[in-house]
């Protein structure tokens, strides 16, 4: 293999690691709100409070949860009964306070002494657009186990129920959970807040003809009856809660990992994620025993709002990183490292979302560069600080920061941006290099084991971080360069920096084209990778003429590309120029797929126009049914907010549009089309729009 080929290879895995964070960087637009009571003063100044949650934790905290739950897919509905065994932390504290949204409240009981059930009061305040409504039980007699009778609404925003016809099988529904960042609370009461960690058990019934799995111990062997139970030994926070049904098979990857999905993808998703063992067992060497037993993956449909979501034991993963050829396991790689940090040591709070997030990123990193070489590590790297960079241009000062100084009281509206991932990263990046891989590995895996299953603010890193390398190598750091990390804008001038060569052809290439005319030959785009393709998309003008767009549409046939990473940039710059040929393949791009990362780009450039407008409304009525309540209410907000040019844009034509003629010189169509994946595939992302 040539050392170009080599070099190319290397830029398809980097732009993959800012294409596929799981959970990477895709996250739920806040709503406008009220901020719940002020937290006391302690602990405003600690940093360890939650402005997210009403719960109380400080004076009680649920201990176990245990669910006894009926799905009922005609009515789109869960029903039943949650069960907390609690402790009682404030001997003046008479009332159990939790987090609920849109869920009907039917009864409230404590088990007495003799272990009767008694009736309690309760009172549901009013709902918040962001935090729900706040559910006040009274227990006069401090009870040690509270039972709360509930069921959820249809349009619960952390589940989501599709129809047969919306599954790849077409034979059977489906529906799963999306509990982060504060979803849960639409499908269980609790105290919806990392501060809060709890064991679990289910008992779920649901029709005979799902399958039904939760984060917690799903047995490979267990019969699909309608009758299931779990049980959940570690102890996790409510972000982490997941459930799914549908029409779900397992198969095996190692003797600790699996895939479960539907009959019709199963085999193609053991294929691609072949190397998740080898995965888990590389982070154990470097950081540590893997602690939850199992780590299967469940391949969700194509609605899913996310690349992944690292629910414990079962990650979610959306089906558009299977591609044929591996280039997208780095988000495999991302979701089972938040088995260490994020699901072991989790942030107690969304604006300490980088303690998630930037560590998970750092070890995500260092995982690929141990299975597939420094190069491919360092191309990602340079990848996702480019889109870094390009999005805290857009940021105010007090965003770019990673943390939140103690004493500072914010509503984080979005806590994980490109900041808390690839900043936080790049920080992690900057401490391994002052005090060398050695000592940050042993730094790290003593972090890992020293919170353990605990919940923390930025300040306990701070100060564990104080006592084990600022103080321990007062010559390797000042306090004025780690405090600039955190809590200063930008990037520090004391930044490690990586360098990348194989995106030099495609810059000269594109520049070549774009004053000549005349396309790259054969010789050179021969080889590329679709990420390559994607770096040459990027680059272009945010407009071009109809005849250059159509001279690239008939060299590259980019319109109707089943490649969804390529589509999520041809679209958008042709859409902005007006090049219509397109409206029909974007009507069906942003129907059939739901994940925001993907379309948000395509709607957006259609709302900037008046006819644009009014084609998003159209498409996003055709689509409701198969949106995950995310994805609907991305959209919505878009539209909402738009404010197209007065009498701008082209009204749409419904019917296909032939691509005009192009010259035949200059480019052998045949030859220079890109490579693509599988025709479900999705190459890559390099920087995201939001996670």
């Amino acid at each position: 293999m040539t050392l170009s080929r080599i070099l190319r290879l290397a830029a398809l895995a980097a732009l993959v690691a800012l294409a596929v964070a799981a959970c990477k960087r895709e996250p739920t637009p806040a709503a406008t709100t009220a901020a719940p009571a002020p937290k006391p003063q302690a602990a405003a100044e600690s940093g360890d409070y939650d402005e997210h949650s009403y719960a109380e934790p400080d004076k009680v905290a649920i201990d176990d949860l245990a669910l006894d739950l009926a799905l009922d897919f005609d009515a789109r509905t869960i029903s039943g009964t949650a069960t907390y065994t609690l402790d009682w932390r404030d001997d003046t504290a008479t009332a159990l306070v939790l987090d609920t949204r849109d869920l009907t409240i039917e009864r409230a009981e404590g088990e007495g002494a003799g272990g009767a059930w008694q009736p309690l009061q309760f009172e549901l305040a009013g709902r918040d657009d962001l935090l729900g409504s706040k559910l006040t039980i009274q227990a006069p007699e401090r009870n040690a186990r509270i039972r709360v009778s509930y069921r959820t609404s249809p349009e619960a925003s952390g589940l989501q129920w599709l129809e047969a016809s919306m599954t790849e099988g077409k034979a059977t529904p489906f529906m799963f959970s999306q509990s982060q960042a504060i979803h849960a609370r639409s499908w269980v009461p609790l105290q919806d807040t990392p501060r809060v960690r709890y064991t679990y058990s289910a008992h779920v019934t649901s029709p005979v003809d799902v399958m039904v799995l939760m984060s917690a111990d799903n047995d490979p062997a267990a019969p699909r009856d309608g009758d299931y139970s779990f049980r959940m030994p570690q102890r996790i926070p409510s972000y982490l809660m997941a459930i799914a049904a549908g029409d779900l098979v397992f198969k095996p990857i190692s003797a600790r990992a699996g895939v479960w999905a539907e009959p019709s993808t199963v085999d193609r998703a053991v294929a691609e994620f072949e190397d998740t063992e080898k995965m888990i067992a590389t982070t154990e060497s470097l950081y540590g025993p893997y602690r939850w037993e199992r780590y299967d993956l469940l391949i969700l449909p194509p609605s899913f709002p996310y690349g992944g979501m690292e629910n414990p034991r079962l990650s979610f993963i959306t089906p558009t990183v299977i591609v044929g050829d591996k280039s997208l396991v780095s988000l495999i790689a991302h979701e089972l490292a938040h088995s260490w940090s994020g699901n072991l040591v989790t942030n107690s709070s969304a604006k300490d979302g980088w303690l998630n997030e930037g560590f998970t990123s750092y070890v995500e990193n260092r995982i690929v560069e141990a299975l597939y070489g420094k190069e491919r590590a360092d191309m990602e790297y340079v990848i996702s600080r480019n889109g870094l960079k390009s999005e805290i241009e857009r940021m105010s000062p007090e965003e770019q920061a990673l943390a939140v100084r103690p004493g500072v009281v914010k509503d984080p509206d979005d806590s994980l941006s490109a900041v808390s991932y690839d900043k936080g990263a790049w920080f992690l990046q900057f401490l391994e290099e002052r005090y060398g891989r050695a000592e940050f590995d042993a730094f790290l895996r003593g972090y890992f084991d020293h919170f353990a299953f605990q919940s923390i603010p930025t300040t306990r890193f701070v100060e564990y971080a104080q006592e084990h390398l600022l103080g321990k190598y007062p010559d390797k750091v000042t306090p004025e360069e780690f405090d600039a990390w955190l809590y200063e804008p930008g990037i520090p001038g004391s930044a490690p920096q990586v360098m990348s060569r194989n995106f030099g052809v495609v810059d000269s290439a594109r520049l070549a084209w774009l004053g000549s005319g005349t396309l790259p030959p054969q010789s050179i785009t021969g080889e590329w990778s679709t990420q390559e393709w994607i770096h040459f998309l990027e680059g272009l003008p945010d407009t071009l003429s109809i005849e250059q767009l159509s001279q690239l549409d008939t060299a590259y046939r980019l319109t109707g590309t089943p490649n969804a990473e390529l589509a999520q940039r041809w679209y958008p710059l042709a859409v902005r120029s007006s090049y219509m040929q397109t409206y029909p393949a974007i009507a069906d791009f942003v129907r059939t797929i739901g994940r925001r990362k993907l379309i948000m780009p395509t709607y957006q450039a259609l709302v900037a126009t008046e006819a644009g407008l009014a084609f998003a409304k159209e498409q996003l009525e055709a689509a409701r049914p198969g949106y995950h309540p995310i994805t609907t209410g991305s959209v919505e907000k878009l539209i909402a907010e738009a404010k197209p040019a007065p009498g701008s844009g082209t009204p749409f034509l419904p019917a296909a549009v032939e691509p005009a003629a192009v010259p035949e010189a200059d480019v052998d169509a045949e030859a220079a089309t890109p490579a693509m994946p599988a025709a479900d595939g999705d190459p890559t992302r390099p920087a995201p729009t939001g996670r």
